[in-house]
Protein backbone atom coordinates (compact mmCIF):
# COMPACT_ATOMS: atom_id res chain seq x y z
CA UNK A 1 0.00 0.00 0.00
CA UNK A 2 1.56 3.32 -1.10
CA UNK A 3 1.54 6.56 0.93
CA UNK A 4 -1.46 8.06 -0.88
CA UNK A 5 -3.57 4.97 -0.22
CA UNK A 6 -2.56 5.01 3.46
CA UNK A 7 -3.61 8.67 3.79
CA UNK A 8 -6.96 8.03 2.13
CA UNK A 9 -7.59 5.00 4.33
CA UNK A 10 -6.58 6.40 7.70
CA UNK A 11 -6.96 10.18 7.64
CA UNK A 12 -10.09 10.91 9.73
CA UNK A 13 -11.22 13.85 7.62
CA UNK A 14 -10.94 11.84 4.42
CA UNK A 15 -12.86 8.96 5.98
CA UNK A 16 -15.54 11.34 7.35
CA UNK A 17 -15.94 12.93 3.92
CA UNK A 18 -16.27 9.49 2.36
CA UNK A 19 -18.93 8.50 4.90
CA UNK A 20 -20.90 11.72 4.32
CA UNK A 21 -20.76 11.12 0.57
CA UNK A 22 -22.09 7.61 1.12
CA UNK A 23 -24.88 8.89 3.36
CA UNK A 24 -25.80 11.60 0.85
CA UNK A 25 -26.09 9.06 -1.97
CA UNK A 26 -28.27 6.87 0.26
CA UNK A 27 -30.58 9.57 1.67
CA UNK A 28 -30.03 13.23 0.66
CA UNK A 29 -32.85 14.62 2.87
CA UNK A 30 -31.63 12.93 6.05
CA UNK A 31 -28.00 13.87 5.42
CA UNK A 32 -28.97 17.47 4.71
CA UNK A 33 -31.05 17.65 7.88
CA UNK A 34 -28.20 16.14 9.89
CA UNK A 35 -25.85 18.84 8.61
CA UNK A 36 -28.46 21.59 9.10
CA UNK A 37 -29.17 20.56 12.69
CA UNK A 38 -25.45 20.60 13.46
CA UNK A 39 -25.40 24.25 12.40
CA UNK A 40 -28.60 24.97 14.36
CA UNK A 41 -27.01 23.40 17.45
CA UNK A 42 -24.08 25.78 17.07
CA UNK A 43 -26.38 28.81 16.93
CA UNK A 44 -28.36 27.50 19.93
CA UNK A 45 -25.13 27.16 21.88
CA UNK A 46 -24.30 30.75 20.97
CA UNK A 47 -27.80 31.73 22.12
CA UNK A 48 -27.13 30.21 25.55
CA UNK A 49 -24.00 32.35 25.83
CA UNK A 50 -25.55 35.68 24.86
CA UNK A 51 -29.21 35.33 25.91
CA UNK A 52 -29.68 35.34 29.71
CA UNK A 53 -33.39 34.49 29.65
CA UNK A 54 -34.66 31.44 31.54
CA UNK A 55 -37.70 29.32 30.65
CA UNK A 56 -39.06 26.99 33.37
CA UNK A 57 -35.78 27.24 35.23
CA UNK A 58 -33.49 26.43 32.29
CA UNK A 59 -31.62 28.60 29.75
CA UNK A 60 -33.98 29.59 26.95
CA UNK A 61 -31.81 28.03 24.24
CA UNK A 62 -30.98 24.78 26.05
CA UNK A 63 -33.96 22.85 24.68
CA UNK A 64 -33.33 24.02 21.07
CA UNK A 65 -29.70 22.92 21.50
CA UNK A 66 -30.63 19.48 22.82
CA UNK A 67 -33.23 18.86 20.13
CA UNK A 68 -30.88 20.00 17.36
CA UNK A 69 -28.16 17.63 18.56
CA UNK A 70 -30.59 14.75 19.01
CA UNK A 71 -32.20 15.17 15.59
CA UNK A 72 -28.80 15.51 13.91
CA UNK A 73 -27.63 12.24 15.47
CA UNK A 74 -30.86 10.41 14.63
CA UNK A 75 -30.97 11.70 11.04
CA UNK A 76 -27.41 10.62 10.28
CA UNK A 77 -27.93 7.29 12.07
CA UNK A 78 -31.05 6.58 10.02
CA UNK A 79 -29.22 7.48 6.80
CA UNK A 80 -26.47 5.02 7.81
CA UNK A 81 -29.07 2.31 8.52
CA UNK A 82 -30.43 2.88 5.02
CA UNK A 83 -27.02 1.87 3.59
CA UNK A 84 -27.83 -1.64 4.84
CA UNK A 85 -31.20 -1.64 3.07
CA UNK A 86 -30.30 -1.36 -0.62
CA UNK A 87 -33.30 -3.43 -1.66
CA UNK A 88 -35.82 -1.11 0.02
CA UNK A 89 -35.70 2.13 -2.03
CA UNK A 90 -39.34 3.05 -1.43
CA UNK A 91 -39.00 2.72 2.35
CA UNK A 92 -35.83 4.81 2.27
CA UNK A 93 -37.49 7.52 0.20
CA UNK A 94 -40.76 7.78 2.17
CA UNK A 95 -39.24 7.47 5.65
CA UNK A 96 -36.30 9.69 4.77
CA UNK A 97 -38.38 12.58 3.47
CA UNK A 98 -41.03 12.24 6.20
CA UNK A 99 -38.41 12.22 8.97
CA UNK A 100 -36.54 15.16 7.45
CA UNK A 101 -39.67 17.32 7.11
CA UNK A 102 -40.90 16.47 10.63
CA UNK A 103 -37.53 17.23 12.22
CA UNK A 104 -37.20 20.60 10.49
CA UNK A 105 -40.76 21.51 11.52
CA UNK A 106 -40.22 20.31 15.10
CA UNK A 107 -36.97 22.21 15.67
CA UNK A 108 -38.32 25.31 13.92
CA UNK A 109 -41.28 25.45 16.35
CA UNK A 110 -39.04 24.83 19.36
CA UNK A 111 -36.67 27.60 18.27
CA UNK A 112 -39.53 29.99 17.52
CA UNK A 113 -41.03 29.45 20.97
CA UNK A 114 -37.64 29.95 22.60
CA UNK A 115 -37.28 33.19 20.63
CA UNK A 116 -40.69 34.27 21.94
CA UNK A 117 -39.58 33.42 25.47
CA UNK A 118 -42.12 30.68 26.12
CA UNK A 119 -42.32 26.90 26.25
CA UNK A 120 -42.95 24.74 23.21
CA UNK A 121 -44.16 21.52 24.84
CA UNK A 122 -47.42 21.25 26.83
CA UNK A 123 -48.14 24.94 26.22
CA UNK A 124 -51.88 25.56 25.71
CA UNK A 125 -51.98 29.04 27.21
CA UNK A 126 -53.11 30.66 23.92
CA UNK A 127 -54.67 29.45 20.70
CA UNK A 128 -51.33 29.89 18.87
CA UNK A 129 -49.35 28.00 21.49
CA UNK A 130 -51.93 25.20 21.51
CA UNK A 131 -51.85 24.85 17.72
CA UNK A 132 -48.04 24.75 17.67
CA UNK A 133 -47.98 22.09 20.39
CA UNK A 134 -50.61 19.97 18.61
CA UNK A 135 -48.74 20.27 15.30
CA UNK A 136 -45.54 19.10 16.97
CA UNK A 137 -47.28 16.16 18.60
CA UNK A 138 -49.05 15.05 15.42
CA UNK A 139 -45.88 15.40 13.32
CA UNK A 140 -43.66 13.37 15.63
CA UNK A 141 -46.36 10.69 15.94
CA UNK A 142 -46.44 10.39 12.14
CA UNK A 143 -42.64 10.09 12.07
CA UNK A 144 -42.74 7.36 14.72
CA UNK A 145 -45.33 5.35 12.80
CA UNK A 146 -43.47 5.57 9.46
CA UNK A 147 -40.28 4.42 11.20
CA UNK A 148 -42.08 1.12 11.82
CA UNK A 149 -41.52 0.47 8.11
CA UNK A 150 -37.76 0.64 8.72
CA UNK A 151 -38.05 -1.89 11.55
CA UNK A 152 -40.07 -4.21 9.29
CA UNK A 153 -37.47 -3.88 6.53
CA UNK A 154 -34.66 -4.65 8.98
CA UNK A 155 -36.46 -7.73 10.30
CA UNK A 156 -37.06 -9.00 6.76
CA UNK A 157 -33.63 -8.07 5.41
CA UNK A 158 -30.88 -10.68 5.24
CA UNK A 159 -27.54 -9.60 6.71
CA UNK A 160 -24.21 -11.20 5.92
CA UNK A 161 -23.13 -10.08 9.40
CA UNK A 162 -25.75 -11.60 11.69
CA UNK A 163 -24.48 -9.73 14.76
CA UNK A 164 -24.94 -6.33 13.16
CA UNK A 165 -28.26 -7.44 11.71
CA UNK A 166 -29.63 -8.29 15.15
CA UNK A 167 -28.22 -5.04 16.54
CA UNK A 168 -30.09 -2.97 13.95
CA UNK A 169 -33.34 -4.94 14.23
CA UNK A 170 -33.51 -4.85 18.01
CA UNK A 171 -32.11 -1.31 18.23
CA UNK A 172 -34.75 0.10 15.88
CA UNK A 173 -37.53 -1.79 17.67
CA UNK A 174 -36.46 -0.43 21.06
CA UNK A 175 -36.10 3.06 19.61
CA UNK A 176 -39.72 2.96 18.47
CA UNK A 177 -40.74 1.73 21.94
CA UNK A 178 -38.83 4.65 23.45
CA UNK A 179 -40.56 7.10 21.13
CA UNK A 180 -43.96 5.75 22.18
CA UNK A 181 -43.30 6.83 25.78
CA UNK A 182 -43.66 10.42 24.56
CA UNK A 183 -47.48 10.41 24.66
CA UNK A 184 -47.28 9.54 28.38
CA UNK A 185 -46.02 13.08 28.95
CA UNK A 186 -48.90 14.75 27.13
CA UNK A 187 -51.61 13.58 29.52
CA UNK A 188 -52.83 16.40 31.78
CA UNK A 189 -51.70 15.86 35.36
CA UNK A 190 -54.09 15.46 38.26
CA UNK A 191 -53.28 18.98 39.45
CA UNK A 192 -53.97 20.45 35.99
CA UNK A 193 -57.30 18.64 35.72
CA UNK A 194 -58.32 19.72 39.21
CA UNK A 195 -57.49 23.33 38.39
CA UNK A 196 -59.51 23.15 35.15
CA UNK A 197 -62.52 21.55 36.86
CA UNK A 198 -62.46 24.32 39.43
CA UNK A 199 -62.97 26.82 36.62
CA UNK A 200 -59.38 27.85 36.08
CA UNK A 201 -57.78 28.21 32.67
CA UNK A 202 -55.55 25.28 31.71
CA UNK A 203 -52.35 26.87 30.44
CA UNK A 204 -50.29 23.66 30.55
CA UNK A 205 -51.41 20.17 29.51
CA UNK A 206 -48.95 17.45 30.40
CA UNK A 207 -45.54 17.37 32.05
CA UNK A 208 -42.17 15.67 32.04
CA UNK A 209 -42.30 15.17 35.79
CA UNK A 210 -44.32 12.61 37.72
CA UNK A 211 -45.53 13.49 41.24
CA UNK A 212 -44.20 17.00 40.82
CA UNK A 213 -44.12 20.04 38.55
CA UNK A 214 -41.67 20.85 35.77
CA UNK A 215 -39.04 23.48 36.33
CA UNK A 216 -37.46 22.41 39.62
CA UNK A 217 -33.81 21.45 40.23
CA UNK A 218 -32.50 19.33 37.39
CA UNK A 219 -29.51 17.29 36.30
CA UNK A 220 -27.00 19.49 34.42
CA UNK A 221 -27.47 19.61 30.61
CA UNK A 222 -30.35 17.10 30.46
CA UNK A 223 -32.51 18.94 33.01
CA UNK A 224 -33.94 15.67 34.36
CA UNK A 225 -35.66 16.30 37.68
CA UNK A 226 -33.60 15.69 40.81
CA UNK A 227 -36.73 15.63 42.99
CA UNK A 228 -39.43 13.73 41.08
CA UNK A 229 -39.90 11.04 38.49
CA UNK A 230 -39.05 12.25 34.98
CA UNK A 231 -40.34 10.49 31.87
CA UNK A 232 -37.59 12.07 29.79
CA UNK A 233 -35.14 9.57 31.28
CA UNK A 234 -36.65 6.36 29.78
CA UNK A 235 -37.66 8.36 26.70
CA UNK A 236 -34.01 9.30 26.12
CA UNK A 237 -32.69 5.79 26.85
CA UNK A 238 -35.26 4.23 24.54
CA UNK A 239 -34.77 6.70 21.68
CA UNK A 240 -31.02 6.11 21.56
CA UNK A 241 -31.25 2.31 21.59
CA UNK A 242 -30.36 2.18 17.92
CA UNK A 243 -27.08 4.05 18.41
CA UNK A 244 -26.10 2.04 21.50
CA UNK A 245 -26.83 -1.38 20.02
CA UNK A 246 -25.30 -0.45 16.66
CA UNK A 247 -22.07 0.54 18.45
CA UNK A 248 -22.12 -2.70 20.45
CA UNK A 249 -22.71 -4.66 17.25
CA UNK A 250 -19.86 -2.87 15.50
CA UNK A 251 -17.59 -3.52 18.48
CA UNK A 252 -18.46 -7.21 18.56
CA UNK A 253 -17.37 -7.49 14.92
CA UNK A 254 -13.80 -7.02 16.22
CA UNK A 255 -14.19 -9.76 18.85
CA UNK A 256 -12.40 -12.82 17.54
CA UNK A 257 -15.00 -15.35 18.50
CA UNK A 258 -17.37 -17.54 16.43
CA UNK A 259 -20.33 -15.68 14.96
CA UNK A 260 -22.79 -17.63 17.11
CA UNK A 261 -21.01 -16.38 20.25
CA UNK A 262 -21.07 -12.78 19.04
CA UNK A 263 -24.79 -13.06 18.30
CA UNK A 264 -25.44 -14.43 21.80
CA UNK A 265 -23.47 -11.55 23.31
CA UNK A 266 -25.45 -9.03 21.26
CA UNK A 267 -28.79 -10.59 22.22
CA UNK A 268 -27.76 -10.51 25.89
CA UNK A 269 -26.73 -6.85 25.61
CA UNK A 270 -30.02 -5.98 23.90
CA UNK A 271 -32.03 -7.80 26.59
CA UNK A 272 -30.08 -5.95 29.28
CA UNK A 273 -30.66 -2.59 27.59
CA UNK A 274 -34.37 -3.31 27.21
CA UNK A 275 -34.56 -4.24 30.90
CA UNK A 276 -32.80 -0.97 31.81
CA UNK A 277 -35.32 0.98 29.73
CA UNK A 278 -38.25 -0.74 31.47
CA UNK A 279 -36.69 -0.23 34.92
CA UNK A 280 -36.23 3.49 34.30
CA UNK A 281 -39.78 3.80 32.96
CA UNK A 282 -41.11 2.00 36.06
CA UNK A 283 -39.01 4.22 38.31
CA UNK A 284 -40.23 7.41 36.62
CA UNK A 285 -43.89 6.36 36.79
CA UNK A 286 -43.44 5.74 40.52
CA UNK A 287 -42.32 9.36 40.91
CA UNK A 288 -38.72 8.43 41.72
CA UNK A 289 -35.94 10.72 40.51
CA UNK A 290 -33.19 8.97 38.56
CA UNK A 291 -30.63 10.48 40.96
CA UNK A 292 -32.64 9.82 44.14
CA UNK A 293 -33.96 6.25 43.90
CA UNK A 294 -35.52 4.52 46.88
CA UNK A 295 -34.41 1.14 48.26
CA UNK A 296 -36.69 -0.77 45.89
CA UNK A 297 -35.31 0.98 42.83
CA UNK A 298 -31.72 0.53 44.03
CA UNK A 299 -32.26 -3.18 44.64
CA UNK A 300 -33.81 -3.57 41.17
CA UNK A 301 -30.88 -1.81 39.52
CA UNK A 302 -28.42 -3.92 41.48
CA UNK A 303 -30.14 -7.13 40.36
CA UNK A 304 -30.14 -5.88 36.76
CA UNK A 305 -26.41 -5.07 36.90
CA UNK A 306 -25.45 -8.39 38.52
CA UNK A 307 -27.51 -10.47 36.08
CA UNK A 308 -26.05 -8.54 33.12
CA UNK A 309 -22.47 -9.10 34.29
CA UNK A 310 -23.08 -12.79 35.04
CA UNK A 311 -24.72 -13.49 31.67
CA UNK A 312 -22.08 -11.65 29.65
CA UNK A 313 -19.35 -13.25 31.72
CA UNK A 314 -20.85 -16.70 31.12
CA UNK A 315 -20.97 -16.05 27.37
CA UNK A 316 -17.40 -14.79 27.31
CA UNK A 317 -16.09 -17.64 29.48
CA UNK A 318 -17.94 -20.25 27.46
CA UNK A 319 -16.59 -18.89 24.17
CA UNK A 320 -13.06 -18.82 25.60
CA UNK A 321 -13.33 -22.42 26.76
CA UNK A 322 -14.70 -23.50 23.36
CA UNK A 323 -11.85 -21.74 21.56
CA UNK A 324 -9.27 -23.31 23.87
CA UNK A 325 -10.78 -26.76 23.31
CA UNK A 326 -10.75 -26.28 19.54
CA UNK A 327 -7.09 -25.24 19.61
CA UNK A 328 -6.20 -28.24 21.77
CA UNK A 329 -7.91 -30.63 19.38
CA UNK A 330 -6.21 -29.00 16.39
CA UNK A 331 -2.81 -29.46 18.00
Amino acid sequence: MDLKQRIVRFHPWVRAAGLLDRLWRTSPPLTAVGALMTVVAGFSLLGMLVDPRMITGAPAWLKPFKFAVSTAIYSLTLAWIFTWLPDWPRVRRIVGWTTAIVFVLEVAIIDAQAWRGTTSHFNVSTALNMVLFLVMGAAILIQTFVSVAVAVALWRNRFSDRTLGWALRLGMTLTIAGALTGPLMTRPTAAQLTHARAGGQMTTAGAHSVSGVDGGPGVPVTGWSREHGDLRVPHFIGLHSIQVLALIGAGLRRWRRPEAVRVRALLAAAASYAALFLLLLWQALRGQSVVAPDATALASMAIWAVVTVLVLGWIGRGSHASSAGALKEAS
